[in-house]
């Protein structure tokens, strides 16, 4: 698995991802940025794999780092233009806005997402069913808020996540989690990515 590590003061973050077989290009893609303001992360998961689903999910990371200043609403509007006449891709983004201790999420397809908080109470925003491919579809962004040294993950569905509660009640550090992801979680047989992290203080 090729890997990526995010450390800025309010948000730590271990991306992972690997292509189905070994291929030499993933059909997921994904993009993070932390700002002194807000931390804003998406994760595109193109239909199939290969050349054609590459392509979709890297158009739709492109808008977001073109465009990350903008709400989620109107982001996930850009990702869903941009796939027009495209394979299509599950799309979801989540933005989290460090002074109000809140982020807001919306995702279209088989992304999932879980927010662990120092008090054990799991969120698990439910997805909006089906992909984006350039049709006019409604989003249903939702605002949670958070506390600091919660933890967050998100994957693709070729990602094979067990015993989630159990998983994020361990105290390990976020290197050590994302290892034992990695290690006891991953399947060879589509592309693989999750991005694991922390918001601190």
């Amino acid at each position: 698995m090729k890997h990526e590590v995010l450390r800025d003061r309010k948000v730590e973050a271990i991306a992972a991802q690997s292509s189905k077989d070994g291929k030499a290009l993933c059909g997921d893609d994904y993009f993070f940025l932390a700002t002194d303001d807000y931390f804003v992360c998406v994760l595109a998961d193109g239909l199939g794999s290969g050349e054609f689903a590459h392509e979709s999910s890297r158009a739709v990371t492109n808008v977001v780092r073109e465009s990350h200043g903008k709400d989620v609403d109107s982001l996930m509007e850009l990702c869903n233009r941009v796939l027009l006449q495209k394979r299509g891709a599950a799309v979801a983004i989540f933005k989290v806005y460090f002074n109000e201790q809140r982020f807001h999420y919306s995702c279209v397809g088989n992304i999932r997402f879980y927010l662990y908080p120092p008090n054990g109470k799991l969120v698990y925003p439910l997805p909006v069913t089906g992909y984006m491919s350039g049709r006019k579809q409604r989003f249903h962004t939702q605002e949670f808020s958070y506390v600091p040294n919660s933890r967050f993950l998100i994957h693709s569905d070729g990602f094979e996540m067990r015993g989630t509660k159990d998983f994020f009640g361990l105290s390990s550090s976020l290197e050590v989690s994302a290892n034992q992801l990695e290690h006891t979680n991953s399947a060879a047989s589509d592309d693989i990515t999750f991005i694991f992290g922390s918001l601190l203080e």
